[in-house]
């Protein structure tokens, strides 16, 4: 096909130069739908990370209307919260509570959970392994100690309040490995907020854990969107997408002690805590996994949720339902692998595992 030379004299056919516009055409509808979803990617929604737009207040709304809204929602989950756990989190962003499990029963369902072998996936990040176990119904059906304890009305009531929605979390039983050999630093050791809004994420240890053996570390109050944060997140916005790191670029942002300092927040405080102790947190607020000393296995009940900031209702999540919420892992991940050349897989099956083995 007849084409142009492009310097150095390249011949370049008319329709590989067609191929970038008619893309930006297709696709144009799909990333202005995407600005009212959880997207929070700079780099693969051209929309989200322009610089014109959001030298315009594009980024900066977004998190101001989804701050919002996250608040509206909370006000109308409050009631059914204790009010000890809902005043610690309303002001640090995270409520860590001890002996969640009566401790004569919590030992009967840690030596459960270790001692159950199911299917497993693993990733790896830097020099940490990251190994999860499905909460399936095969699972609550060999452990019922743990179906009673996810289906606690108080700790539910937390997770909504946290998620801002009447949504079921997924649980896993997880378990991080540090200091694998030949690895990088574990990217999840920088500081970072998960997305431009609230979600929910939720660990139960089973084993104590030390200050110098990767603790969970949050700073306090940083899930507040103050000025001071619509601030940082303008600036950010309006950089080159493509000199941030990849994963703050991606919509996970990083940040450096000073930006801490420019939003007069405090240094995160690492939870050095016994087992049988469980943290539930709010990640748009700046949190990180801490520098373990030596090798280290760390097993807990995990859970996660996150969904559209920008709706107004509570609930309305099917897959919520008994039935349903506990096949949903194995669904997702199911799918991942079915599509992995399109949305990435980065969960290797590893087959029959105990968590800690």
């Amino acid at each position: 096909m007849i084409g142009e030379c492009v310097p150095p004299c390249k011949w370049v056919p008319v329709h590989m130069k067609l191929i970038k516009p008619v893309k930006t055409f297709l696709l144009l509808p799909f990333w202005i739908l995407q600005i009212g979803t959880s997207a929070k990617s700079f780099l693969d929604n051209p929309l989200l990370g322009s610089r014109f737009l959001n030298r315009r207040g594009l980024h900066r709304a977004r998190v101001k209307f989804a701050g919002a809204m996250c608040a509206y929602r909370r006000r109308r989950l409050a009631g059914r919260v204790r009010g000890d756990w809902r005043s610690a989190f309303d002001r640090d962003g995270f409520v860590a509570i001890e002996n969640v499990i009566a401790p004569e029963d919590f030992a009967a369902l840690r030596q459960a959970i270790l001692d159950y072998r199911g299917a497993a996936r693993e990733m790896q990040q830097g020099d940490a392994i990251t190994r999860r176990l499905a909460i399936d119904p095969a699972m609550l059906a060999a452990i019922p100690q743990l179906r009673t304890l996810l289906s606690r009305d108080d700790l539910n009531a937390l997770f909504h309040y946290v998620a801002s929605f009447r949504i079921q979390p997924l649980h896993y039983v997880q378990a991080i490995l540090t200091h694998d050999a030949g690895g990088d630093s574990d990217p999840q050791e920088a500081l970072h907020a998960d997305a431009f809004h609230s979600s929910l994420k939720a660990w139960l240890f089973l084993n104590p854990v030390a200050a110098d053996e990767a603790p969970f570390r949050f700073v306090p109050g940083s899930h507040k969107i103050t000025p001071a944060r619509l601030d940082w997140e303008y600036a950010r916005s309006i950089g080159d997408p493509t000199a941030l790191d990849r994963l703050s670029a991606r919509g996970s942002p990083r940040v450096l002690p000073s930006g801490l300092a420019e939003m007069g927040l405090p240094d995160a405080m690492a939870m050095a805590v016994p087992a049988n102790t469980l943290v539930v947190a709010d990640t748009l607020g700046f949190h990180a996994r801490g520098a373990s000393k030596r090798a280290i296995e760390r097993v807990e009940i995990w859970s996660y949720s996150r969904r559209n900031p920008f709706l107004p209702w509570l609930g309305g999540d099917i897959l919520s339902l008994p039935g349903l919420a506990e096949r949903r892992v194995g669904w997702l991940w199911a799918v991942r692998d079915r599509f992995a050349n399109i949305v990435g897989q980065p969960w290797r099956s590893v087959g029959m595992r105990k968590a800690g083995e």
